[in-house]
């Protein structure tokens, strides 16, 4: 049986900020007992993840070719980026994981600076408590390895002026973070379920061992030995056993996405949904989310557009015989009404699914292009190689891919303790659908 794991982000302050992050919609229930802390929590020992700034990865990008200070302001300037810029935006960030650092050594508690690619699972066993210090991205991949059921985790957003940090604190505590730690320890915070998705890999040649996607575009020279390895894996995986599917140790907080590793080649695959019938796809991939990636990647995939909607109509009219205005607003109410219909609640237990651009001939049908799972999605594959990527990580997988939701994640969130998100907090989620 798979570990239940738990993980929380603490979003702290008043009701606005509860609105923000829409995290409790009025028809979900409050979970009262089992999940509200009234004691507070201090750590003892906290990880703090730092992201990769885009001057830090140029830097790294190029640090084969021994260039200078100098010359990489030369080599920036001709890809039209700017060096004072970037450095700008590093100096911030650094400043804002400094202040962090200092406002919990002041307060006893013993902190170890990691950078994302040296986080692992060392880290997350030795802290009692683990900060993300960076956008969603960074949050993504701190809380993918965190499979302990009492590990929380805060995500600060380290440059509020360029990320939106969804998944973080509010941005007042990037520079008031004494206050939230402050709350933290006084216990002033709910916690608030939230779904994440196991993945099992099993078949001939898999590598169960996540490669981090942001390591391995550090350089041209990586890339392409990443490609090697990935032609000599294939050429060795027909003297490999099968293996039987395996669960990960790694969980998915948005999604998981299945496609090629060469974006350009559309993926061949068998999918079956809860247990039910194969059908043979021909697409550009397959994503599966959560209820919190909802609001993310599988909304952009299956929105639609208020042209789209308005042309729709028209045929519709006109098919049908009838007379229908189709002003501007209601166009608008139409197309907000069936994207909204996208998102559902980070506590439902479903899983959706969304193929995308199917291709649909005599061979290869799709008779559903998304839907909701209660149990599992399974997707067979044969061929070359593809990957699994799994909110901001990437794992080379087998012939066999099973995903199972049920998987918990605790949220923290502010307010007043045991109450819930009014109606407006509904309407300013709309709002930001698209965050």
């Amino acid at each position: 049986m798979a570990l239940r794991s738990i993980l929380g982000t603490m979003c702290l302050g008043n009701r606005a900020a509860c609105c923000r992050f829409h995290l409790h919609p009025p028809h979900a229930p409050v979970r009262h007992a089992s999940c509200q802390s009234r004691s507070g929590f201090k750590p003892e020992r906290v990880a703090v993840v730092t992201k990769t700034t885009r001057y830090e990865f140029e830097q790294q990008r190029y640090r084969y070719a021994g260039l200078s200070e100098e010359d990489l302001k030369q080599l920036l300037a001709l890809k039209g980026s700017s060096y004072s810029g970037l450095l700008e935006r590093h100096n911030i960030h650094t400043s804002n994981v400094e202040h962090v650092v200092r406002s919990l050594e002041r307060e006893g508690i013993e902190v170890q600076v990691v950078k994302r690619g040296a986080y692992s699972e060392e880290v997350v066993r030795w802290a009692d408590a683990i900060i993300s210090a960076g956008g969603d991205g960074t949050m993504l991949l701190v809380a993918s390895k965190v499979l302990s059921k009492d590990k929380p985790v805060v995500g600060v957003n380290t440059d509020p002026e360029r990320s939106e940090g969804h998944l973080c604190l509010p941005v007042r505590y990037t520079r008031a973070f004494p206050e939230a730690l402050d709350k933290l320890c006084r216990g002033e915070f709910r916690w608030l379920w939230r779904q994440r998705i196991r993945l099992h890999l099993g078949g001939t040649g898999i590598n169960p061992t996540p490669v981090d996607l942001h390591e391995q575009q550090l350089s041209l020279e990586q890339h392409s030995q990443a490609h090697r390895s990935d032609s000599q894996q294939r050429s060795g995986a027909l003297h490999q056993s099968v293996s039987t599917p395996s669960l990960l140790p790694v969980r998915g907080l948005n999604e998981i996405f299945i496609g090629e590793s060469l974006s350009s080649r559309a993926s061949y695959y068998e999918i079956s949904v809860e247990d039910g019938p194969w059908e043979k796809q021909k697409s550009s991939g397959l994503s599966i989310c959560t209820g919190t990636g909802s609001k993310a990647w599988s909304y952009n995939i299956n929105k639609l557009s208020e042209q789209a909607v308005e042309e729709v109509l028209k045929i519709g009219r006109s098919q049908a015989g009838v007379d229908v205005p189709l002003s501007p607003e209601f166009i608008e109410r139409v197309t907000d009404q069936y994207n909204e219909s996208l998102v559902f609640s980070p506590d439902d237990r479903r899983l959706l699914f969304s193929i995308r651009e199917p291709i649909v001939n005599r061979v290869f049908s799709s008779s559903r292009q998304r839907g909701f799972a209660s149990k599992s999605v399974r997707a067979t594959r044969s061929g070359s190689v593809r990957r699994t990527v799994l909110t901001g990580r990437s794992v080379l997988s087998g012939c066999v891919c099973a995903l199972g939701a049920g998987t918990p994640a605790w949220w923290w969130t502010g307010g007043p303790p045991l109450s819930s998100t009014t109606e407006p907090s509904l309407q300013s989620a709309r709002v930001r659908r698209t965050s």
